[in-house]
């Protein structure tokens, strides 16, 4: 009963607003119909997207790559003579973006890594053959070429500025699952995002929750003048989806590597810093007098190199490069590594409570000794195994830490002992046998004894390994 005795004075309340003899007889007007009409300003069309599509679309294209992998037969049937080794065709899909009218296309390297067949299919659906002119592993960034003779095609203008902020709002162009070219919307939501804050950084990735999915690799990251400002290269999901937390390879990065490649070259050359660097933590901010902790410790500096003679020095605290903040040392790696040999770069640096400014000539690391590449074969430890001298260049053109010291570096593993043994590409080989290895010739000698025992030291990932092989 309780609720009626609620609803009868609301009901009465009701009664007596609408009696005819408690207002005046005036008619109520009829609700006004909703109109349609063209977008009458700039902000009210600003709330399409179209116009950056239609400007940045034809720009980008579906890249396909096919390549020969053979499969290992079953041990099993093997032993019957059956069940050969078979080669299988494997494929990729990816996307890609023109950044010149003559068909020059930039993508993610592990879209068409190993590839054998390239295909590329503009937006019109127009397929050509295509070729690569500069793959780099480290940023994951690929170029392409294709032949379009005489026609000039639409193109993607690269902005390397470093201007994007966070929140400002992007569009993801690719072609997802090949389902065919897919546009979605979102805004940056991170910039700098780099994948090891205590090491290297090829890239400093821009975080963006546009949706971007398998097939996405490679496509345009694009602001709202419809420049490049990425290009698309991972997501972190636990399905494999999109879970709004994609990452895009900066416009700097991206126009490096593509002017490398249209000046002929194979191979990028980064600057290097010449200084081992370390993260500032809470604790060594407090004991620098830092509100916060940011930036990249000095903590040892190669002798005569970049750091070195622009007056950089140990416990120095490098905060911005060019201007720009870095948070750890990875920003610095970044910073250095899309920059080119002969820059001038403007670093700030904290020195004994007072903010200084230095100036750096950018220069590629020193390549000696000489790599003096090897193919070691025979009744040893390293059979099948490629290795090369250690050199700052070395280890930069393979992410580690030019400070490892001398050593032999194993590049590569083919069939061969070595493989068996459980040696990997970027192993440090130090000592053999109790001799110290400091050269490939150094390796070469020791393992032409035939020494059926073996006793190897080898650095990996800054751990020291000892183990004992027979041959």
């Amino acid at each position: 009963m309780r609720a009626y005795r609620v609803l009868i004075p609301i009901l009465a309340l009701v009664a007596a607003c609408s009696d005819p003899a408690s207002k005046s007889h005036a008619q109520i007007p009829p609700l006004a119909q909703p109109t349609r009409a063209a977008p009458g300003d700039s902000m009210t069309m600003k709330m399409s997207f179209a116009p950056v599509v239609k400007r940045a679309a034809p720009a980008v294209v579906n890249i396909s790559s096919k390549r020969m992998v053979r499969t290992q037969a079953d041990p099993f049937w093997q032993m019957f003579g059956m069940g050969a080794p078979r080669d299988r065709v494997e494929g990729s899909l990816g996307s890609g973006v023109i950044v010149r009218s003559d068909g020059v296309i930039i993508t993610n390297n592990h879209v068409v890594e190993g590839g054998q067949e390239i295909t590329v299919a503009l937006a019109d659906r127009r397929e050509f053959p295509a070729k690569v002119l500069l793959a780099d592993p480290r940023t994951d960034l690929a170029v392409l070429k294709i032949d379009v003779g005489a026609e000039r095609l639409p193109v993607l203008p690269i902005d390397d500025t470093g201007e994007a902020q966070v929140g400002d709002l992007v569009l993801a162009i690719g072609d997802p699952f090949g389902v065919g070219q897919t546009v979605t919307n979102g805004i940056i939501s991170a910039l700098n995002r780099t994948a090891d804050p205590n090491g290297d950084a090829a890239n400093a990735y821009i975080q963006t929750d546009a949706a971007i999915n398998p097939g996405n690799s490679g496509g345009a990251l694009v602001d709202m003048d419809g420049d490049l400002i990425g290009v698309n290269s991972f997501i972190l999901s636990r399905s494999g989806t999109s879970s709004g937390v994609g990452f895009a390879i900066p416009g700097a990065m991206v126009k490096r590597i593509v002017e490398t490649a249209a000046g002929g070259g194979h191979v990028v050359v980064r600057p290097w810093l010449g200084a081992r660097t370390q993260p500032v933590t809470g604790e060594i901010a407090h004991s620098l007098g830092m509100t916060i902790p940011a930036g990249a410790l000095v903590a040892d500096i190669w002798p005569g190199g970049p750091a070195a003679r622009a007056g950089l020095k140990p416990e120095d605290v490098i905060l911005t490069v060019d201007g720009k903040p870095v948070a750890d040392p990875a920003g610095v790696s970044y910073a250095l590594g899309s920059s080119r040999p002969g820059d001038t770069l403007k670093l700030g640096v904290l020195r004994d409570g007072k903010n200084v400014t230095l100036s750096l000539k950018a220069e590629a690391p020193p390549a000696t000794p000489a790599r003096d590449e090897k193919v070691i074969a025979g009744r040893n430890p390293f059979d099948g195994a490629t290795v090369v001298n250690l050199s700052p260049a070395v280890a930069d053109e393979l992410g580690l830490d030019p400070f490892s010291g001398k050593g032999v570096l194993v590049t590569n593993l083919g069939r061969g002992f070595a493989m068996n043994a459980g040696l990997r590409p970027g192993d440090i080989v130090r000592k053999v046998n109790g001799r110290d290895i400091e050269a490939v010739r150094d390796l070469v000698g020791v393992v032409s004894s035939g020494a059926g025992q073996w006793q190897v030291t080898i650095v990996r990932g800054g751990q020291e390994i000892t183990a004992n092989f027979r041959t």
